[in-house]
């Protein structure tokens, strides 16, 4: 089964109130070093797999830098990593090789660089078409700037484009929010996501919310119940837009009258449960188990870098050999059993419009295993979380509002190994 593959790029030209990633601002000084340390990453990709208990395939049909900015590095490091994949992967023709870039971000040099490199599909943070919005929270661009970007890729033949907008910045109106969707659909690309305003103390914003205290513009920010009004108002807008809900997030164009949708093929894997590879800070990733694991009943095996740049240089940059630095890079490995995989298909299926199908679930791990969830599914359906079509379950709009309370009851006591 063909790889995905993830490239974490966790600089920024400025860090947004709102960020709650392993990214921030750092001296272009340590660009370099960083990339040849990711580089050498990519070139241990087998024996990373292999160390950790994951089955290898070479073959790659997905390919995402993300972050962080990745378009903030030089061109000549954004083409050493993609050269680096070419180099020890085997990238298929059709790959989707998506690049995420900050309006504003995307030079001249970085466009032909990542044309000469094979990339077909960008995602932008924009987060608001409103100027004032966008501003508030850190953001560098403009309208003007996002629509210039838009223009400039087009014209460099990179027509996949996906805009990220986040539901709830401070200032955000139901007008704004209206005006903001309105832009968003009259641009005409394929794939859109929203976010909601994530509030917890790991970002800026977040930990003055949660404070009470005005920095960062938090007394401007909406209320829980106005930024659920303003998701919801964004699904039904873009659904008549044209533009179809495929995942609680994630919206696409079709491509032909509704035969398929720009969804991103990349993200399809975590959702799906389909092997991925993460190469630099903060990067995840899932392998089918190896011949070992799998006599022991391991269905995959998942492992992440630290979430910290200190902390992953010091590892990438550890003199021990490559075995040792491994184990050390990925210190956090969990082990996927046959629970843990149900379980998992239940809430990352949850996640897709599409649903989950009980038929196939039955399939994979027994008839009674469906029948052990039957209670739970009939009492989410009655609250209105869930809606059942013929043998599939999917979450309804509130129960997208609320998913983290429905996934919590398809889990059970028991947790997946670690080691």
């Amino acid at each position: 089964m063909s790889l995905g593959i993830y490239i974490s790029v966790p600089f920024c030209r400025t860090k947004c109130s709102f960020c709650n990633f392993a990214s921030g601002v750092f001296s272009r000084a340590v660009f370099d070093r960083y990339v040849g340390q990711v580089c050498t990453e990519i070139v241990a990709a087998q024996t990373i797999a292999q160390t950790l208990g994951g089955r290898f395939d070479r073959n790659v049909d997905s390919i995402y830098l993300g972050g962080g900015t990745p378009s903030v590095l030089a061109p000549d490091q954004l083409e050493r990593l993609l050269v680096a994949l070419r180099e020890n992967f085997a990238v298929e023709s059709t790959a989707e090789i998506t690049v995420e870039c900050a309006p504003g971000t995307v030079t001249p040099a970085t466009l032909d660089a990542l044309c000469v490199c094979g990339v077909n599909r960008i995602s932008l943070g924009v987060q608001s078409f409103i100027d004032q919005e966008c501003s508030s929270v850190g953001r560098l661009h403009t309208r003007a700037i996002t629509l210039d970007d838009i223009g400039n890729l087009r014209a460099h033949g990179i027509g996949n484009i996906g805009i990220d907008l986040i539901a709830g910045l401070p200032h955000q109106t139901k007008d704004s929010w209206e005006s903001t969707l309105s832009e968003t659909i009259a641009t005409g690309v394929p794939h859109v996501s929203v976010y909601m305003l994530e509030v917890d103390e790991d970002s800026r914003l977040g930990s003055e919310l949660l404070a009470g205290g005005s920095r960062y513009h938090a007394h401007f920010v909406p209320d829980d119940d106005l930024t659920a009004d303003l998701y919801l108002a964004a699904c039904d807008r873009l659904e008549k837009g044209g533009i179809h809900q495929y995942e609680i997030s994630n919206f696409a164009r079709p491509v032909t009258h509704g035969i398929s949708l720009r969804d991103s093929s990349h993200n399809l894997k975590y959702w799906t449960r389909q092997p991925y590879l993460g190469f630099g800070v903060d990067a995840h990733s899932m392998l089918l188990a190896g011949e070992a694991l799998a006599r022991q009943g391991i269905e995959a095996v998942r492992f992440a870098t630290p979430d910290s740049f200190e902390e992953y240089s010091s590892a990438a940059g550890n003199p021990q050999p490559a075995i040792a630095r491994i184990q050390q890079l990925h210190a956090s490995r969990t082990l996927i059993d046959s629970q843990a995989a149900l379980e998992e298909s239940f809430f990352l299926g949850l996640r897709m419009s599409r649903g989950v199908s009980l038929p196939n679930i039955a399939d994979r791990y027994g008839t009674d295993v469906v029948q052990s969830f039957n209670e739970d599914v009939v009492e989410l359906t009655q609250a209105g979380l869930l809606e059942r079509v013929g043998d599939v379950i999917r979450l309804t709009p509130r129960g997208r509002l609320l998913s983290n309370e429905v996934f919590a009851r398809f889990l059970r006591d028991q947790h997946p190994a670690r080691a």
